[in-house]
């Protein structure tokens, strides 16, 4: 089961227990809920719901994990051959990590897929 949620602007895919990067919340501490309502597609097997633009009612639940995380360094470097102008930058965004708990998706069943044994391969005799 996977659902395709809006925070920020941006889109993610996201499953019970996956781990998310969201853009940097200031009024989160780490263990405390988070809601997400912008719930825009859901996919459970093989049934789907897409929402119009969101689906009512949705929810994704999560959990805070790391309340500020810093992704990685972007370099940014100006220069101008024969003018002297050597410019350099760097800039480090700021995350907050969830782990996402479960996802609230009315008219949508949850239909686990039984696992079916592998079939035996079949040896032939060699008959001399």
């Amino acid at each position: 089961m996977f659902a395709i949620i809006e925070d920020g602007g941006r889109q993610y895919r996201v499953q019970p227990g996956q781990e998310l990067a969201i853009d940097l919340r200031d009024d989160v501490e780490a263990g405390s809920a988070i809601v997400f309502d912008r719930v825009l597609l859901a996919n459970a097997g093989g049934e789907s719901v897409i929402g119009l633009p969101v689906i009512e009612s949705a929810t994704v639940s999560a959990t805070v994990a790391n309340p500020l995380h810093k992704g990685l360094k972007l370099e940014i470097q100006k220069f101008r051959r024969r003018k002297n102008l050597r410019r350099h930058t760097g800039h480090r965004q700021k995350y907050t990590t969830v782990i996402i708990n479960e996802l609230q998706i009315p008219g949508l069943q949850v239909v686990e897929k039984q696992e079916e044994a592998p079939a035996e391969p079949v040896t032939a005799t060699a008959e001399a």
